[in-house]
């Protein structure tokens, strides 16, 4: 679970449109918005090396930060996008949604697999076949897990899991209601040509 809120730092950014946002793009900041829970939006314009720093490490659009902008009380906010340069890749804008911590999310959350060593089918030369390699929930805010963890103890050819089949943190619920596959374990071709 994530068991501390990051900070990001902001500052509020004066005027609005596309003049206002080129002119903090040529002063080096990435212009944003902060919006929701009944409130006004506020812009806001973050620095340009820290957000491109901060996108790097991963996981950005499925972490709750706690927003400090100077002369405003802190925030907790999840981002929503990141529209990029279509050419350079790079940060042009971002969107902040406000949240409180009982609020409910919709987020995609990181699936890792365990104890690979443990698994029959696995040590024989199959392949884990993963087909979601991020899963959406619906989660607290205040308790947002950083992973899903899927254990592989015991799974052989052909073994099959699904949603179902794995211990999600306590308040999250999937999306999709269906019992949807998560991943698989395949035979080696030389194994399924032999049979």
């Amino acid at each position: 679970m994530a068991s501390k809120i990051e900070d990001l730092q902001a500052e509020v950014r004066t005027g609005t449109g596309k003049g206002a946002a080129r002119q903090a793009r040529r002063a080096g900041f990435v212009p944003g918005i902060v919006y929701g829970d009944n409130k006004e939006p506020v812009a806001i314009n973050m620095n340009y090396n820290t957000l491109l720093k901060r996108l790097k490490q991963g996981r950005f659009l499925s972490t709750l930060f706690n927003l400090k902008v100077e002369g405003q009380p802190d925030v907790h906010v999840v981002c929503r996008g990141v529209q990029r340069d279509v050419v350079k890749d790079l940060p042009t804008h971002v969107d902040f949604m406000r949240l409180h911590d009982d609020s409910r999310i919709n987020l995609f959350i990181h699936v890792t697999f365990t104890n690979h060593d443990a698994a029959p089918g696995l040590k024989r030369g199959g392949t884990l076949t993963v087909v979601r390699p991020e899963v959406e929930l619906e989660v607290l805010a205040s308790d947002i897990p950083n992973e899903i963890v899927v254990d592989l103890t015991g799974k052989t050819f052909g073994d099959v899991i699904h949603i179902n089949d794995v211990t999600l943190p306590n308040g999250a619920k999937p999306t999709i209601e269906r019992n949807f596959v998560i991943a698989n374990i395949t035979a080696p071709s030389g194994l399924v040509a032999e049979e």
